[in-house]
């Protein structure tokens, strides 16, 4: 089946910050899926370093974004991807990631021909609830959670976008409209201006699971696998006192209810149990094996060529998604 060339180039960018974009990272994503960030795939003058570069969306404020960008540096957890370099006082925002072979999961439910299969969005849950657990333990909660924000590589999930809810919008003011929010993610006392709290990353997390089992973000509950319908519902509860904590979405996934002394889970129940190989379905997995290739193959032809276009567009390589 046809697949979403991801390749597109960034137009009219040439450099950001150290780095020269090599392509758009989410060119595949369904024009009708919001992204919170602009993202970027680009190399280091060297060729020795490739990241995952973002800058904010249009109307949001340059600093809110920089100090979420700030504070994501901090965050720990396996399953998350946090800024590891920001922009120079006075430079237009930006902040950097380690490039990691992923797809943003609206393009892996696009390379996957519709929703995902549910053991894969079974592991996709558990590992998103472990992280947000670790992260809640940091007094903090992810404020952007949503389809785009996940990005899905072969081992396992990544979490990334921290802070978009709080980028957007000062406390206080509604968000509903608010730029690169989606709003089927956003939970609706966040949406009125509340402050994000743990519970509203419960919310959120629901819509992300309900979108890649089905497709969108706020499904029927028919249209849930039965052994998600129960656990997605509530967690898309309009009132915050009626979503599950974390902890017990973990125990009803994984089918555990025995703590480790550290008040989480034994390790055969954490989600690597469940990112083995054959968690991702065929075209995902080559899909993502493409993508290096293309990058690698692509950073190669830009060092032997470092000249841009005399008319001042750059002209990255393109990268795009192919199954096989």
């Amino acid at each position: 089946m046809p697949v979403p060339d991801t390749g597109t180039s960034a137009r009219g960018t040439r450099q950001i910050g150290p780095y020269t974009v090599v392509t758009r990272f989410d060119a595949g994503v369904p024009a009708q899926t919001p992204v919170p960030e602009h993202r970027f795939i680009a190399r280091s003058a060297d060729g020795d370093r490739t990241v995952l570069l973002s800058r904010p969306v249009a109307g949001v404020d340059p600093r809110r974004f920089m100090t979420e960008a700030d504070t994501s540096r901090y965050l720990l957890g396996s399953w998350v991807l946090p800024a590891v370099e920001l922009a120079a006082p006075g430079e237009p925002p930006w902040h950097a990631r380690p490039y990691l072979p992923a797809l943003p999961l609206p393009v892996a439910l696009t390379v996957h021909g519709g929703p995902l299969p549910e053991p894969t969005v079974r592991a996709l849950a558990v590992a998103l609830a472990e992280n947000l657990v670790v992260m809640h333990g940091q007094n903090l909660a992810h404020a952007g959670l949503c389809p785009s924000a996940v990005l899905v590589a072969a081992d396992g999930p990544r979490l990334t976008c921290f802070g978009a809810v709080r980028a957007a919008t000062p406390d206080g003011v509604a968000r509903q409209e608010a730029p690169g929010l989606d709003p089927g993610s956003l939970p609706p006392e966040q949406g009125a201006g509340g402050q994000p709290r743990p519970l509203g990353d419960v919310y959120a997390l629901g819509a992300t699971l309900a979108y890649a089992a089905t497709g969108h973000t706020m499904p029927e509950r028919e249209e849930l696998p039965p052994a998600l319908r129960s656990i997605v519902t509530r967690c898309l509860s309009r009132d915050p006192a009626h979503r599950p904590q974390l902890l017990d979405i973990i125990k009803e996934l994984t089918g555990c209810h025995q703590p480790d002394a550290l008040g989480g889970f034994a390790p055969p129940t954490r989600a690597d149990a469940f990112l083995g190989p054959g968690w991702l379905p065929a075209r995902i997995a080559a899909a993502i094996v493409h993508q290096s290739a293309s990058v690698l193959a692509a950073e190669t032809r830009v060092r032997e060529k470092p000249a841009w276009p005399s008319d001042g567009a750059p002209s990255p390589a393109p990268v795009s998604h192919h199954s096989h």
